[in-house]
Parts: structure tokens; sequence; C-alpha cells
């Protein structure tokens, strides 16, 4: 009976997470993001995919790059900045980040 129960769970736990998933995928294209970064490809920035692979592990990522959402960079990924986002709301910013840090 327990098993089950789990085995109708899961599949049910899968679909919320990637109804959480594509939520915060299309906040990112809310909030113009997705116009210089593709999920698997770069456009003018790196591709999200990227950018979770190169934080992956590093417990200070997540913060450091809402703060690079709010402010902008320069330097990480090449000769073009990212232009600073002010515009993102921080509980946004927050989402956005912890979809893209998700991607593997």
């Amino acid at each position: 009976m327990m098993k089950k129960l789990v085995m109708a769970a899961v599949p049910a736990a899968l679909l919320m997470l990637s109804g959480a998933a594509l939520a915060d995928q299309q906040l990112a294209q809310k909030n113009a993001c997705m116009s210089c970064h593709g999920v698997d490809k770069k456009i003018v920035g790196p591709a999200f995919k990227e950018v979770a692979a190169k934080y992956a592990g590093n417990k200070a990522a997540h913060d450091m790059l809402v703060e690079k959402v709010k402010t902008g960079s320069k330097g990480v990924w090449g000769p073009i900045p990212m232009p600073p986002n002010p515009q993102v709301k921080p509980e946004d910013a927050d989402k956005i980040i912890t979809w893209v840090l998700s991607l593997k």
C-alpha cells in the first residue's frame, strides 16, 4: 500500500517541480534575461547551463549572481558587459538565479 502511494506521489511531485521551473524560466523571459542568455546556448552572454556549471558547489554564488543581476558585470565571460538590471525585483532575481543554478 505504501509503495503504491509513493509511486503515485513521485510523478505528481515531478510535475510540480517542472511547473515551478517553467514559471521561473517565464520570469527570466519577462525580465528580458532570455534576450541575452539561452538555457543551453550562448547568445550575447553565457548559456544559463554554463553559469550553473561554473558556479556548481559555490555557496556564495547565489547572492553574488543576484547582485550581478542588479548591478551588472563585466569581464567574467568575455569583453561584452552585462548591463545593470535595477528593474528586476529582488524576489524575482532570487527566483531566477535559483532556477539558473539548478540547471544541469
